[in-house]
């Protein structure tokens, strides 16, 4: 029950649905005790006693309780579905705010299939619960409560005799609890890499085809499939093993009162209509025992998703905001790293050793290197994605981590080199960081990103809907689409990492000649593969393996017979052998 008390706080303010709910659910089981009542009222008062007159009457008197029972079992699955779907409303968006507020090393691991699965799935799961599974346990509770009371009325000796399998019962369900609990989560966790399979290929769809990995990506499924399978069909055999065991004491039991019940109305020492009534009772208690394994399979899966639920809940945030949150409305962009050492992992070799420079307001920075020397990994720092494993970051005189969080990021404008558009307008996907924006400054940001005569082209213009990122595109528009979308937060840092790599030369040029008005007076970060995107940045810091190897401008560096030249050499060297050619 540990699951149930941590979660506590999303159901516990509805408790009110929960407390009518239980009202009536009351209110039906006491009636439903009534029906054997009834019944033995009916064969030993009035059949047996010959007072036929009474029928009508006893008749239009379950009628009438028929009728009150219908009404009470609506209220009570009404109410008991308003507690569980207003509940789980709660923790759904609860869990959806906790997984935007998560630190990038938290989604280095994670899988979004199984994060889906956890927000769809196991959520409905433990609404379920809520919903159906805690009331039928505690209706089982109840009428068994009842029952036993007005068995023990009819007759003591009946009671104990028929009930005697009750603590073999009791053993068994509590073993079948022990073994069903943790087949069930075995499910919830095959379920969830079963969702990260599809997920990875439905949007990996074009990569397998072109490779013609079709077989292969059937292939993986299928054993994901299988072990889902499996988990299932072993989960089924628990089932099928204790369930007959426990149907087996039931029939027991129904034996046992069978045979010394009739012994006692031979000897006159019980009713034929309390016998009656007698054995209607006893499905009353062995109906909800053998039925228990269902309540208990609801409990123990509602059980393994609250658990797989509260694994996000109580992830803790690696980056917390300072006690003395520092909020700016702009900042000058001055940004110094001081020493930096950072590793993305205990485990891992430095991603970053050493690496100390300043970079002025206004002024460009280039990062050139090869892939995984830390050019990325600088800006991330910046925008306080990871925090530094040594030295500081500082912007303006404070280090990163005095400020709120929400203030640095507002201050920065970030073009990844994978472009992410959502699925929404052309408009609402520039307008992103700064839904204020007005429709003048949308088209601007446009037009500085080159983006602006394409869009104009579309059917609806800026009001035309993208598909699934940004499906309907080509790699150069997506990009052009969030460099406007980065310009148009007027951002004092502005990071362009591989902004334009999806772009063909022409388009390069144009953006880098809009790019060169809009770095005017903002501190900006260059990642770039090409020397052409870094000629005219103001120093260009040139990484290998995590360290600054080299510094300088473009003119500097391409004499010193270094990594820059090297790079340089290569991306120029057609240009050099045709100008070699003609001085020859």
């Amino acid at each position: 029950m540990e699951v149930f008390k941590k979660l506590k706080e999303f159901y516990w303010p509805y408790k009110s649905y929960f407390l009518w709910s239980m009202s009536f659910l009351l209110l039906i089981t006491g009636i439903t005790v009534i029906y054997p009542i009834i019944l033995q009222i009916t064969i030993d008062d009035i059949v047996l006693g010959g007072r036929y007159e009474w029928i009508p009457i006893v008749s239009l008197g379950f009628v009438g309780v028929m009728v009150i029972k219908g009404v009470g079992t609506y209220i009570h699955q009404y109410t008991g579905d308003l507690f569980g779907i207003t509940s789980v409303y709660k923790l759904r968006n609860r869990l959806y705010e906790k997984l935007q507020y998560l630190p990038f090393r938290y989604y280095d691991n994670a899988k979004t299939g199984d994060l889906m699965s956890r927000l769809t799935a196991d959520v409905e799961g433990f609404r379920f619960f809520l919903s159906f599974g805690f009331s039928e346990l505690i209706r089982f509770i109840v009428l068994i409560g009842i029952t036993f009371g007005v068995m023990f009325y009819y007759s003591v000796p009946l009671t104990i005799v028929t009930l005697i399998t009750l603590p073999f019962l009791a053993i068994v369900v509590y073993k079948f609890d022990q073994a069903v609990h943790p087949a069930f989560r075995g499910i919830r966790k095959s379920f969830g890499k079963l969702n990260t399979k599809v997920q990875e290929n439905i949007s990996g769809i074009n990569t397998v085809k072109s490779l013609s990995r079709e077989d292969f990506e059937i292939g993986k499924f299928n054993h994901s499939n299988g072990d889902y399978k499996d988990k299932y069909i072993f989960t089924s055999n628990i089932w099928a093993k204790y369930f007959p065991l426990m149907e087996l004491l039931g029939n027991i039991s129904v034996v046992l009162l069978l045979s010394y019940g009739g012994y006692l109305v031979i000897q006159e020492e019980l009713k034929p209509g309390e016998l009656v009534a007698f054995y209607s009772l006893v499905w009353y208690i062995m109906w909800p025992i053998m039925n228990l394994g269902f309540v208990i399979n609801l409990f123990s899966q509602s059980k393994a998703s609250g658990e797989r639920l509260l694994e996000i809940l109580e992830e803790e945030g690696e980056i917390e905001e300072n006690d003395g949150q520092l909020m700016v409305d702009r900042l000058l962009g001055k940004v110094e790293f001081k020493n930096v050492t950072f590793k993305y992992t205990v485990d891992d070799s430095e991603a970053l050793y050493d690496v100390s420079f300043v970079a002025e307001p206004g002024k460009k920075i280039g990062l050139l290197g090869a892939t995984g020397s830390g050019k990325t990994t600088i800006t991330q720092l910046i925008t306080r994605f990871y925090d530094v494993t040594e030295g500081e970051v500082i912007i303006d005189g404070e280090k990163v981590n005095n400020y709120a969080l929400k203030s640095l990021r507002s201050n920065i404008g970030f073009v990844l080199q994978e472009s992410f558009l959502f699925s929404s307008s052309i408009k609402a996907n520039i307008s992103y960081g700064r839904p204020e924006a007005t429709m003048e400054e949308i088209i601007e940001a446009a037009k500085r990103a080159q983006a602006h005569e394409f869009i104009m082209e579309l059917p609806d213009g800026y009001d035309t809907m993208l598909g699934e990122r940004g499906m309907g595109l080509s790699g150069g528009q997506k990009q052009r689409i969030a460099i406007a979308r980065a310009i148009c937060v007027n951002p004092s840092i502005l990071i362009l990492d591989d902004a334009t790599s999806a772009v063909d030369m022409e388009t390069e040029y144009k953006i880098q000649q809009a790019l060169h008005e809009v770095m005017k007076g903002r501190t900006t970060f260059i990642i770039a593969h090409r020397i052409s995107s870094l000629k005219h940045a103001d120093e260009v810091l040139v990484l290998d393996r995590g360290k600054i190897v080299e510094r300088g401008v473009h003119e500097q560096l391409v004499n010193q017979n270094g990594l820059y030249q090297r790079v340089y050499d290569i991306q120029y060297q057609d240009q050099k052998q045709i100008m070699q050619s003609h001085i020859g």
